[in-house]
């Protein structure tokens, strides 16, 4: 007897500010990765199908994405992020000392 099926998993990839298609507020968006895998004895082996959706954190609609959205949507996340990093590093704080 062989088992086999499919698996599906979620990967969080990014917090963006969006503002919402659906309800116009400039809320929170998850941009999330859906990805579903052939399993065999319960084992994931290979995907199946591979969808980015957004979802906005006021009213919770989702938007599907493609995927060279989804990863132009990440590099900016991922810009954003290291931005404030190299202006703390480039300020550097003296206190007087006494």
């Amino acid at each position: 007897m062989i088992i086999f099926g499919t698996r599906g998993y979620v990967f969080q990839l990014a917090m963006l500010t969006l503002v919402c298609g659906s309800c116009g507020n400039p809320a929170a968006h998850a941009l999330r990765k859906y990805v579903t895998k052939f399993t065999l004895f319960f084992v994931p082996l290979f995907p199946i199908t591979t969808k980015f959706r957004t979802q906005c954190t006021f009213c919770g609609v989702q938007h599907q994405l493609p995927k060279e959205q989804a990863e132009a949507m990440l590099a900016q996340a991922q810009a954003q992020a290291q931005a404030p990093q190299q202006a703390m590093g480039q300020q550097q704080q003296h206190f007087p000392q006494g």
